[in-house]
């Protein structure tokens, strides 16, 4: 996974001066997945720390927004799930490193209790660099009960100057009493000509930046993330069709939960158009004829494909999975 640094999309660094110009020890940044969380989260806290921050953010050349580069500021806690902080650079405990270094345990895919106590722990500290310190957590959601009441009384009453940035895909999913004590911001939805604008800055071409985004649903930072991990939009046009007739070429090399993800696409798209609708993830040509499905079945369908996205990380065998979601699509297609 690639790590967007800063707030670069204009979308983002019009929404860090809102959020700068405001009040607050803890924010609450909000929105589906893909529209930027964690590269506006950090923007906020590196505005926080910087050594001579702008109306815009942070400067980008200080010893601090150097500190915050290379992955070791002092006054900065992140809290993420350890296959994710590996991903994104950010280092581990020696202990947790070692675990898994060792092959005793995997890393883990929820913000673990002791990465919390030691959170805490942090906010606790006096300051380093003398700018207060500031927490960041992403994805929010990932906290489990246990971990998400371990910082309920840290949230409320933060020791000296720590401030706060929790980032969440799915705010519904955390505790009301966590979402209270936080400021709430929306992530804002960029107009596609302005995604597609950003996406052409990247270096992508218009064509692939075009599918890219519309196959994330108008996400443009899923849209980049997708481009980076070699996404084909011929490949995304053509598989609906294509699994229709039985050819599952396209979906060989996905993993269960890209499968799932894209299946849901296709049942909302046709349930989208069996009641006079646009469709959203695929052009209108690209989705399986006859036009009329039955309404019924697509919806049992996107019933079961929510019922399996719920345990969609649990240890499933890949290859059995993915032929009982083929028998399911083909099932709903063909009805």
């Amino acid at each position: 996974m690639n790590d967007p640094e800063t707030a670069s999309a204009p979308w983002l660094q019009q929404q860090l001066g809102l959020l700068l110009a405001q009040r607050g020890h803890a924010w609450l940044l909000h929105g589906p997945s893909g529209l930027g969380q964690y590269p506006l989260g950090l923007a906020l806290v590196r505005a926080w720390l910087c050594d001579a921050p702008g109306a815009e953010g942070a400067c980008g050349h200080c010893a601090s927004c150097h500190a915050i580069d290379v992955r070791a500021h002092a006054d900065l806690c992140v809290l993420m799930p350890e296959a994710l902080m590996l991903a994104l650079g950010w280092p581990l405990g020696e202990k947790e490193q070692a675990e898994i270094d060792g092959k005793k345990r995997k890393a883990s895919r929820e913000i673990r209790i002791d990465a919390m106590r030691g959170a805490i722990e942090f906010t606790q500290r006096t300051s380093a660099r003398g700018r207060g310190k500031a927490v960041l957590v992403y994805p929010a959601e990932r906290m489990n009960a246990t971990t998400a009441n371990a910082l309920l009384k840290t949230l409320e009453e933060p020791p000296g100057d720590t401030r706060f940035v929790l980032a969440s895909h799915a705010a519904h999913a955390l505790l009301p009493t966590l979402r209270s004590r936080c400021l709430g911001h929306a992530m804002a939805w960029p107009e596609p000509a302005a995604a597609l604008a950003w996406l052409q800055q990247q270096g992508i071409a218009p064509a692939e930046g075009a599918a890219a985004l519309r196959a994330a649903g108008g996400r443009p930072h899923e849209a980049l993330e997708r481009l980076q991990s070699g996404f084909d939009g011929r490949a995304w046009g053509g598989w609906p069709r294509a699994l229709a007739r039985g050819d599952l070429g396209a979906m060989a090399d996905w993993t269960p939960a890209q499968a799932v993800d894209a299946l849901q696409k296709l049942c909302h798209d046709l349930l989208a158009r069996s009641v006079g609708a646009a469709p959203r993830f695929f052009d209108p040509a690209d989705l399986p004829r006859p036009a009329a499905h039955r309404i019924g079945a697509l919806t049992d369908w996107a019933k079961a494909l929510a019922e399996t996205a719920r345990h969609i990380e649990h240890p499933l065998q890949p290859g059995l999975l993915l032929d009982d979601l083929v028998s399911q699509a083909r099932q709903a297609l063909n009805s």
